[in-house]
């Protein structure tokens, strides 16, 4: 079975960091593009890394320079390092896999295990 465990959340204030880390179970991690998506209340679920299987990396436009995104194939561990929190980037944060050839350019949809969310508040 397969299972994505999250960690690392929490609460900081603005300026803070943070480091989420997302360990899989059931399946040969080097075999799956992984990623991390947020969600705030009202608000749609947003790709913000990813990271494909010969480690080469995406972030999205609004995190560029703060968060990186990053992997340890050998403890089957996705991390996020999350610097220069902004009250904006409030958040339950996901981790995903998808199996999808093409990494980067593929929807939230094509992800098809995710973890169960770590809750990130960033106060101003």
């Amino acid at each position: 079975q397969v299972q994505l465990v999250e960690s690392g959340g929490g609460s900081v204030q603005a300026g803070g960091s943070l480091s989420l880390s997302c360990t899989v179970y059931g399946y040969s991690y080097s075999r799956y593009c992984m990623g991390w998506f947020r969600q705030a209340p009202g608000k749609e679920r947003e790709g913000v890394a990813r990271i494909d299987r010969d480690g080469s990396t995406r972030v999205t436009d609004s995190v560029k320079g703060r968060f990186t995104i990053a992997q340890d194939n050998a403890k089957n561990t996705l991390y996020l390092q999350m610097n220069s929190l902004k009250p904006e980037d409030t958040a339950m944060y996901y981790c995903a896999a998808s199996s999808a050839s093409d990494c980067f350019t593929r929807a939230a949809g094509s992800f098809a295990y995710w973890g169960q969310g770590t809750q990130v508040t960033v106060s101003s």
